[in-house]
């Protein structure tokens, strides 16, 4: 199927059209990430509030949205199966202004990110080239069920953590903080996972091989929920071993949330997959936060 080009006689993009390309409902786990690794940094924001809120719109409206702008004109093919409502394929966002706005926004992401300091700017170096490598080709790992979704976890979660703890303290973060940043970035691949079950159809068509399509439903959400758990599980470990068991206790009691959520979800991957991202993502997420606050008091960190 080819993107429809019946409506295609505008000139301009619609602005609400505009907006939902960038699709603000994806700019939150990175500005959380990148909150996590302000927190986790061990120092005090002070007069920094600067960085804070810059590299917060950074990660959020600047770079994912960038990113989501390249995936949709890199998937337009895709999306006229899937959701040829969607701004390209419906022809709102008209010729190439799909891909002018996801350049544009490529050579803003890397100007804001020069403001952040060296730490800063190489980190937007690094969002910007994985978001291209992910939907454009040759490269184009999102074909790839198994890379795909690990690059954008670690995007998403680990190189926003990463840059807040970096660019707070204009060094390289401790290595509890890189190794936790890591490890949420690992365990955010289930999660891409069970975005994917939306474009199914498409994917299997276009010959996106993403894990629903390799394993099929329940096999691939099964999958999604074992590389959720186990980093969950090792960040708990490593809590307890650095002398934090409250913060142990309560990552595991939403780890134990997150399980029962996934065996609600289990019983119908394909229908109870946004579901989950509404109840155990939540719980994930907020582990997130308590994990930063215990690395925030690590006397290693001092």
């Amino acid at each position: 199927m080819t993107v429809s080009t019946g409506l295609h006689s505008r000139t301009y993009p619609d602005p609400a059209a505009m907006l939902r390309l960038i699709k603000p409902v994806t700019w939150f786990p990175p500005m959380w990430a990148y909150l996590c690794g302000i927190v986790s940094s061990g120092h005090a924001v002070g007069g920094q509030w600067a960085l804070v809120v810059l590299g917060v719109i950074l990660a959020g409206p600047i770079v994912c949205g960038m990113s989501q702008a390249a995936n949709d004109w890199c998937d337009r093919h895709v999306d006229a199966i899937n959701e040829p409502d969607r701004p390209i394929p419906s022809g709102r966002i008209p010729g190439r202004w799909g891909l002018w706005i996801a350049l544009a926004m490529s050579v803003l992401s890397l100007a804001v990110g020069s403001l952040l300091g060296t730490w800063g700017f190489v980190a937007t170096c690094v969002g910007v080239l994985a978001a291209w490598a992910y939907s454009a080709e040759p490269v184009r790992m999102k074909r790839s069920g198994w890379w795909g979704p690990g690059l954008v976890g670690l995007s998403y979660e680990s190189l926003p953590w990463f840059t807040g703890a970096a660019v707070l303290a204009q060094t390289l973060p401790a290595l509890p903080v890189i190794l936790v940043a890591l490890l949420y970035g690992i365990g955010a691949h289930g999660i891409m996972t069970l975005n994917d079950f939306k474009a199914l159809e498409g994917d299997r068509q276009m010959g996106v091989n993403s894990l629903p399509v390799t394993l099929g439903p329940e096999r691939a959400a099964k999958v999604a929920c074992v590389v959720m758990a186990v980093p969950q599980i090792v960040v708990i470990g490593a809590l307890f071993y650095w002398g934090k068991p409250l913060h142990g206790a309560g990552v595991s009691a939403l780890l134990l949330g997150q399980v029962w959520a996934m065996s609600v979800m289990l019983r119908d991957p394909r229908a109870k997959a946004p579901w989950y991202n509404g109840t155990g993502v939540l719980m994930y997420i907020s582990g997130m936060m308590v994990t930063a606050y215990a690395l925030r008091g690590l006397e290693t960190l001092q």
